[in-house]
């Protein structure tokens, strides 16, 4: 066992220090790594931990924009290097590249239990992959005017629909690549969409600071959730489709929040979920069987990913990842794991910990 030291201090910890060196060819890392776990009597107690983990040949060049699991092993990401990479972070090989895009890649989504995927780039285009087959695109949809900054499949994966900052959304077919549907709001400039289960609407967050739910049929806005005071980054539909969280751009602990939706008739607002002090860029549910209650896991431009009580709004426990820079995306990759895209150092494969109350520490990084 690693020693732990353990400090109780009400004000945070220094910076973490970071060494690299060569072990047995590949690379390995020494972190500290600074985490707080709230306790009930409001005191934060700090614990520093050194270990030892390895870091894998990177699965990008550049900054990860997005990432994705498509099962409990595989994840698909992609970025700057305008690659879109298939990755097993459990054995820490990349398993393919894809490329097609002309610049930057700003979304990936995939088609539940399926090979299949989706990417979306600021070259206007949106791209559909198969895990088994060619790495060029088996579809391409072309439409927008501008970069594609949203994606989100249709339960049933027969539909695509995707959002611009030409302040428009398309709706496709997936067999034929042929758009079905167009709808345009001014200003609303899309930062992201998701599907709701089970169901024919579609999530979307917008720069105008407003949520709107889109019924796919027809393609019409159904409903628009008050606007908050700042831009809406990301949005999550929880599994039972009842529950939702957006995120809230923002610095120095203004805005800076996720909050908690009700999508079913009162459509009211929740529960908020503050103590990031940049822009948070994104939010998940976490899986039901980790803990007692109801958890959500957020990461922010602030270098920190929190586990909160989605009840309550008490945050549980902060892992920061020193040394990455924005946190840019973060997605569940199996029942115990995270999976975290930064600006500086790749995809961060995160572990929740239940043996000691509800932890998070960092496994690897690729």
């Amino acid at each position: 066992m690693l020693p732990l030291r353990c400090q109780l201090k009400q004000a945070p910890p220094r910076k973490a220090l970071c060494r690299f060196w060569a072990v047995m060819g590949k690379l390995q890392s020494k972190l500290k790594h600074s985490t707080y776990k709230y306790r009930p009597d409001e005191v934060i107690e700090e614990r520093i931990q050194t270990k030892t983990f390895q870091e894998y040949s990177p699965a990008h060049v550049d900054t990860v924009s997005a990432v994705a699991a498509l099962n409990s092993e595989l994840c698909v990401s992609g970025g700057k290097d305008k690659t879109v990479v298939a990755y097993n972070w459990k054995t820490g090989n990349v398993v393919k590249r894809f490329k097609g895009h002309e610049r930057e890649i700003t979304k990936v989504a995939c088609i539940h239990k399926s090979n299949q995927f989706f990417s979306a780039s600021r070259d206007r285009m949106v791209m559909m992959w198969d895990l088994h087959g060619s790495s060029q695109p088996r579809q391409q949809f072309s439409g927008h005017a501008m970069v594609v900054t949203g994606l989100a499949v249709s339960p049933d994966s027969i539909q695509l629909c995707t959002g611009s900052r030409d302040n428009t959304l398309l709706l496709w077919d997936v067999g034929t690549g042929q758009c079905v549907e167009k709808a345009s709001v001014s200003r609303n400039l899309v930062t992201h969409l998701c599907w709701v289960p089970r169901e024919p609407y579609i999530l979307q967050t917008s720069e105008d600071k407003t949520v709107r739910l889109w019924d796919s049929r027809g393609l019409h806005v159904a409903h628009v959730f008050p606007a908050k005071q700042h831009i809406q980054t990301y949005c999550e539909v929880g599994e039972d489709g009842h529950k939702f969280i957006s995120c809230s751009s923002g610095f120095g602990g203004e805005g800076c929040e996720a909050t908690l939706w009700d999508l079913r008739q009162t459509r009211n607002r929740i529960c908020e979920y503050m103590g990031h002090f940049q822009t948070v860029a994104s939010c998940v549910f976490l899986p039901k069987a980790l803990a007692s209650v109801p958890v959500i896991a957020t990461s922010s431009h602030d270098c920190k990913v929190k586990i909160w009580n989605q009840d309550t709004g008490a945050c549980l426990f902060t892992l920061s990842l020193d040394g990455s820079g924005p946190l840019t995306s973060l997605a569940v990759g199996d029942t115990v794991s995270l999976l975290c895209a930064s600006f500086s150092r790749g995809i961060h494969l995160l572990r929740v910990d239940c043996r000691r109350g509800l932890e998070l520490r960092e496994v690897t990084a690729f």
